[in-house]
C-alpha cells in the first residue's frame, strides 16, 4: 500500500466565508478587513505613500494592530498626512502631538515624520516619493507558503532604505521598508493559497 502524499504545511485559515487567510488576519475583524481590502493593493500617490511610510515608522517596535486602531487619530493629528502641512509643523505642533493620547507619543518618531515630510517635498524635483519608492520594485516577488517563508528584508528594501536615508529620510530601516513595500503592493507576500494572492494586478 502506497504512503499518503505529504501535505505541504500552511498557515492559512479558512474563514466562515470560505476564504483562506493567514492566521494574523483570520480572527480580528479589523485586521481581516484591512487584509481583504487594503494590504498589498497598489498605492502610487504621494500622500498615500507618505502616510504608509509614516505609519510603518510609528509601528516599529509595536504591533500593526495598534497602529491600525489609531490610524484615524493619526490622520487627524497629522493633517491627513499632507506633506506640505506636516513639513510646516513647529514646536507647538510637536507639543500638541506629544499630548495626543490617540497616537503613539514618541518624540523621535514625531520629529522623523516632520523630517520625512520635508524630504518628500524635496523629492518632487526628481519625480516624487511614490515613483522613487516604486523604482525599487524587484523583478520577482516571493511565493511564501507559510508565515516562516515570508521575508522581513530583501536586497531591494536594503537599497531603498539606503537611498531614502541619502535623501534625508529617517526611521526608514530595511525591515520597515520591506513592510512598506508589502503594504504598497510593490511585492506580493500573500501566502500561496490565500484568496488575496495575486489580486493586486502588479504580479499577475
Amino acid at each position: 500500500m502506497s504512503a499518503e502524499p505529504a501535505v505541504p504545511p500552511t498557515d492559512l485559515v479558512v474563514g466562515e466565508d470560505g476564504l483562506p487567510r493567514p492566521v494574523w488576519a483570520s480572527t480580528d475583524a479589523m485586521l481581516r478587513d484591512y487584509y481583504d481590502t487594503e494590504w498589498g493593493m497598489p498605492v502610487r500617490d504621494e500622500r498615500g505613500v507618505f502616510e504608509r511610510l509614516s505609519l510603518e515608522a510609528f509601528q516599529s517596535g509595536l504591533s500593526w494592530r495598534t497602529i491600525l486602531a489609531k490610524r484615524p487619530a493619526f490622520r487627524a493629528a497629522f493633517a491627513d498626512f499632507d506633506p506640505d502641512t506636516v513639513a510646516a509643523f513647529g514646536d507647538d505642533d510637536v507639543a500638541r502631538l506629544m499630548a495626543d493620547a490617540g497616537i503613539v507619543r514618541n518624540r523621535a518618531k514625531i520629529l522623523a515624520t516632520i523630517t520625512n515630510a520635508n524630504a518628500t517635498i524635496a523629492l518632487r524635483a526628481d519625480g516624487g516619493l511614490a515613483s522613487f519608492v516604486w523604482s525599487f520594485r524587484p523583478t520577482a516577488t516571493p511565493a511564501p507558503v507559510t508565515a516562516a517563508d515570508v521575508p522581513t528584508t530583501s536586497d531591494e528594501s536594503i537599497a531603498l532604505s539606503k537611498a531614502l536615508r541619502k535623501r534625508g529620510f529617517a526611521f526608514v530601516g530595511p525591515t520597515t521598508m520591506h513592510a512598506l513595500m508589502e503594504a504598497l503592493g510593490i511585492v506580493d507576500t500573500h501566502l500561496v493559497g490565500s484568496h488575496r494572492r495575486g489580486t493586486s494586478g502588479v504580479w499577475n
